[in-house]
């Protein structure tokens, strides 16, 4: 005899939430601040689905559920927006922006995404943090998986020609010019003096 509660909304839920809660945070937690908002992020995405339960797809429900997380997000930062602006009139002095955890801002491949289009800097986090395919990447962003691939590619264009832009700049930037300027021993004992005076 089979179990009624098997397939009842809140079995279903109960499993979705076992099964992705990890990734849904992990989601939030890399497009948000600080671990509260992730948190509060995630909560939001699972009380939706919750609502929606008879909506969540039965098969793939991650792209689904980061399509949620993804206007929750969107959400949130309109709501930090209004509350940064009425902060900004009564600050008396600035506060650093704290860094989102585990992000090294001084890294050439992070300034080139942080140099792209919020667009691009979503999609090519959808498939290098999430680990997501075309497929589900349409389902995230509501487009045709067609859509993704062919904005996949400019954005990876434009990625590869930002990263070569600041890892030259990063280059420049820790160049020594006293490794080019001194007197320099040849492996047969000869000196000889670089070009850079």
């Amino acid at each position: 005899m089979t179990n009624p509660t098997a397939s009842s909304p809140l079995a279903r839920f109960d499993a979705l939430f076992s099964e992705h809660q990890r990734p849904v945070l992990a989601y939030a937690m890399r497009r948000t601040q600080t671990l509260a908002d992730a948190e509060d992020v995630a909560a939001e995405t699972f009380t939706i689905a919750w609502r929606k339960i008879d909506a969540v797809p039965v098969e793939e429900p991650l792209p689904w559920l980061y399509a949620v997380a993804r206007r929750v997000l969107a959400n949130h930062r309109r709501g930090n927006g209004r509350r940064e602006r009425l902060a900004a009139l009564l600050r008396v002095e600035d506060v650093a922006t704290p860094m989102r955890a585990g992000e090294d801002v001084d890294g050439p491949a992070f300034l080139a995404l942080a140099s792209l289009s919020p667009a691009d800097q979503e999609l090519l986090r959808l498939v290098a943090w999430e680990e997501l395919g075309n497929q589900q990447i349409a389902a995230v962003l509501e487009i045709t998986p067609n859509a993704v691939a062919i904005r996949l590619h400019r954005a990876r264009a434009r990625f590869a020609e930002a990263l070569a832009r600041e890892s030259r700049d990063d280059d420049l930037k820790h160049l020594d010019p006293s490794r080019t300027s001194g007197e320099v021993k040849g492996t047969n004992g000869a000196a000889w003096k670089g070009a850079a005076k």
